[in-house]
């Protein structure tokens, strides 16, 4: 059997295991994933032992359709949240080995109980902007600009994000432009500080909310001088809202909540592991 913690990030949810994941890592994220005949998630984030020095655990995700990611925002506010009320640190700096390299993690305990987190600071590192490209998407023609925060997205700025076509951001994020996928992100100014946004996920397909693609939304609209460097800036999704900040030297800060839904025990075909 195995041990798992369901949490999410402004609804964006997650089965959190302590341990290596096995060899059938990506079999297993997409039958727990099911969110009708398993136990329903955007996937599956296993909590290792680091292999970089400095780090204080590693971090392996593994998308709803089995494919595994580089990088996932909301995913990492809710380890610091397992890892500390878990007792398994008792820091509040902590630095997390993943693939898209490490980041350093702020926890900030609840007012209510010292010994819970309740919400976590990120530091992302630093986006890399392409130049914006022109691609057609779902018969739609759209201003694509190309991002990364340690994983690829493709940001669109709309009149109108709430009643952005589905359909669309799905169509991008499976465009040949991208022969790996992308995650595909909508983007409405609300005003210079707060956006409003809606994301298609690769491997997860829409979600509530994605905390890298919040980043990189913000770090898009400062390039385009439709927001502030150095200014805190409101990313409001379907699942709630984060505050990201880019600083002028491009390095950005992710801050937000993360919640514990429920814990319990899964059938697990796989090896035995050391956890």
């Amino acid at each position: 059997m195995l041990r798992y913690v369901k949490m999410h990030g402004l609804g964006n949810d997650y089965l959190f295991v302590y341990g290596t994941p096995p060899d059938d890592a990506p079999a297993l994220s997409r039958r727990l994933s099911d969110r009708k005949n398993g136990i329903g998630s955007d996937g599956m984030i296993w909590i290792t032992p680091p292999t970089r020095e400095g780090a204080d655990f590693g971090m392996r995700i593994f998308n709803a359709d089995g494919s595994e990611a580089m990088m996932c925002g909301n995913g990492i506010r809710c380890l610091g949240k397992y890892v500390y009320d878990r007792s398994l640190t008792d820091k509040t700096a902590l630095t997390i080995e993943t693939p898209a390299g490490n980041r350093v993690l702020t926890l900030h305990p609840s007012p209510d109980n010292p010994n819970e987190i309740s919400s976590v600071t990120v530091e992302m590192g630093n986006a890399q902007i392409g130049k914006p490209i022109t691609l057609s998407a779902d018969a739609h023609v759209l201003r694509v600009i190309p991002v990364s925060v340690g994983n690829p997205h493709a940001v669109v700025f709309t009149h109108d994000a709430a009643h952005y076509p589905v359909s669309v951001l799905a169509a991008l994020s499976r465009h040949p432009q991208f022969p790996d996928g992308v995650n595909a992100e909508c983007a409405e100014i609300i005003s210079p500080t707060v956006i409003r946004m809606r994301v298609h996920e690769r491997g997860s397909g829409i979600t509530r909310a994605c905390g890298t693609g919040a980043c990189a939304v913000c770090a898009a609209s400062v390039q385009c001088g439709l927001s502030p460097a150095d200014t805190p800036i409101t990313v409001r999704l379907d699942g709630g809202d984060l505050t990201v900040t880019v600083r002028t030297d491009g390095s950005i800060t992710m801050h937000g909540d993360a919640v514990t839904v429920s814990e319990g025990l899964a059938d697990d075909d796989s090896p035995p592991r050391n956890h």
